[in-house]
């Protein structure tokens, strides 16, 4: 038992530490919206009297020394997982240490095809979709899998969309409106994991982002593009403020309930009655202009939802 005091934990012993917390990013990103991230989150932890060290992850920051999970993370009450490194993120938490999201959401929501076959059977509406083929041969021939293209024209129609199973901001993404595209786009990526999916035309160009903390859904904005078929404001989309309706609300707590997931942003598009379908959920979705927006302050109540998970 901890009786709770400005910065620090006074035991019923009388020891006491300061309340300590560390956020680890991506090692290579120089993305603005990455790099302000951590910033807002610990500007909002410092308020709450948690000291926050901001570090890159690191090839040294948990390794496998004879046989044991080893974390070189030391004297942190929790780590706010900034990074999609699945071996670093299963080590940490190997070695007992609480992540912020945990390792299996990151892992499951950095890869779209996991992510779909996790919420299938959920009643949650989604495009419909097919994993695309692993294939290992440079050399080999998109001919040989015609078959298979004639079953994702049967199923799935044109326009198609065609995903790498790894990718954000709307990158690795594309649209194919004939067999000759399909082709060109499978050639593309047949040495990557990939997935093909139904074009959900009463929603292109635009979609909604909702951002759910400790499993409510707190905000959400509207992105539109008149230029591309996908929505992301890194790729020209304008967003504006909406109120979410209850459909949306309940679709995106039940996602984030599926998938365990601490903080999420999940990308929702409209059917053809305007119901919510689910495209994408991202574990470690930034929330900048969400926060510009919407006029909620995110970091903060994602800040505040771990304080009061932890202390």
């Amino acid at each position: 038992m901890y009786e709770q005091t400005l910065y620090v934990w006074r035991s019923t012993k009388g020891e006491t530490r300061l309340k300590r917390a560390l956020i680890l990013v991506n090692a290579y990103s120089k993305l603005i919206s990455a790099i302000n991230q951590p910033i807002r989150l610990k500007e909002e932890f410092d308020k709450l009297g948690v000291e926050v060290d901001i570090k890159k992850n690191s090839i040294d920051t948990a390794m496998i020394i004879e046989g044991e999970a080893v974390s070189f993370v030391e004297d942190y009450d929790f780590v706010i997982y900034l990074d999609k490194d699945k071996y670093t993120s299963s080590l940490l938490e190997k070695a007992g240490i609480r992540l912020f999201n945990r390792h299996e959401a990151i892992r499951v929501c950095d890869d779209k095809m996991d992510t779909h076959i996790r919420l299938a059977g959920h009643g949650i509406s989604m495009p419909d979709t097919i994993g695309g083929l692993l294939c290992y041969n440079e050399e080999a021939s998109i001919d040989e899998a015609m078959t298979r293209i004639e079953l994702i024209e049967e199923k799935l129609g044109y326009p198609c969309i065609i995903k790498e199973c790894y990718g954000s901001l709307g990158a690795k993404v594309y649209c194919a409106d004939n067999r000759e595209e399909l082709l060109t786009r499978m050639e593309k990526v047949k040495l990557k994991s990939h997935l093909f999916q139904k074009m959900i035309s009463s929603s292109r160009g635009r979609d909604v982002r909702v951002i759910v903390i400790g499993g409510k859904a707190i905000c959400g904005m509207q992105r539109i593009s008149k230029t591309d078929f996908r929505s992301n404001i890194e790729l020209g989309g304008v967003a504006e403020p909406i109120e979410l309706s209850k459909p949306f609300i309940e679709i995106s707590e039940k996602v984030a309930h599926i998938l365990d997931l601490d903080y999420c942003g999940i990308d929702i598009l409209y059917g053809e009655n305007g119901e919510p379908v689910v495209c994408e959920v991202n574990s470690n979705a930034f929330f900048g202009a969400m926060e510009s927006v919407s006029g909620v302050n995110v970091a903060a109540k994602y800040a505040e939802y771990i304080y009061e998970t932890i202390y």
